[in-house]
């Protein structure tokens, strides 16, 4: 199994998971995990974790701002991820391409190798459903969308409509409201007087 090295010695691939989720937690909520968080997170054991910090600790990757005091871990600045030339977006949960799904947020992220250019304005959308399999949008494939609440006619959206749901279709205007059209034939447009959007598509992830 491959390891990691630091100017401080080998961190192993799981130290390794470990310095990465407590920089992206603190990233995120502006505070360190628990030990109990890092192991739901990791699925390991709240001993495993203490005995990996504690390693990291003695390595100075790991420091604590007060002693033994709860979220107060964070990575030293002396340790430089491998992947920091990586654009990181958040992965903010799932969207229907088909019918529209309970608006999810997540807390996750996506590393998208300098695939795309990094902006706050920017997140990621893991599609559910074949609505949009026409653009070449399948089921499982992740959208890269940049944060806005106005489209042009026939740009892909993240729209969320008056019932909390959000869906991803193409965008148009009509006389009464606006028409979200599938790019499927097995599915029919959705219209709507009033709709928020939260996103336009700028690109398209596939993993398999």
């Amino acid at each position: 199994m491959a390891t990691a090295s630091s100017s401080s010695g080998t961190v192993t691939p799981r130290q390794l998971e470990i310095l990465k989720y407590i920089r992206g937690f603190r990233i995120r909520n502006g505070y360190s995990p628990t030990m109990q968080e890092i192991g739901d997170h990791l699925d390991l054991t709240k001993v495993t974790v203490f005995e990996h910090v504690a390693a990291l600790e003695k390595k100075g990757l790991l420091l604590r701002g007060e002693k033994h005091k709860a979220r107060s871990l964070q990575v030293s600045d002396t340790f430089e991820f491998t992947d920091e030339s990586a654009v990181k977006m958040p992965l903010v949960g799932q969207i229907a391409a088909g019918l529209p799904l309970e608006a999810i947020e997540d807390t996750d992220s996506l590393d998208l190798a300098e695939m795309f250019p990094h902006s706050p304005d920017t997140f990621a959308l893991r599609v559910v459903g074949d609505s949009m399999i026409d653009e070449q949008i399948r089921e499982g494939d992740y959208v890269i969308c940049r944060k806005t609440s106005s489209a042009r006619e026939g740009e892909t959206v993240v729209a969320l409509l008056q019932d909390g749901e959000a869906t991803l279709k193409k965008f148009y205007r009509e006389p009464k409201g606006f028409r979200l059209q599938p790019a499927n034939d097995s599915y029919e447009p959705i219209y709507v007087e009033q709709l928020e959007i939260q996103g336009v598509v700028v690109g398209v992830v596939r993993t398999i």
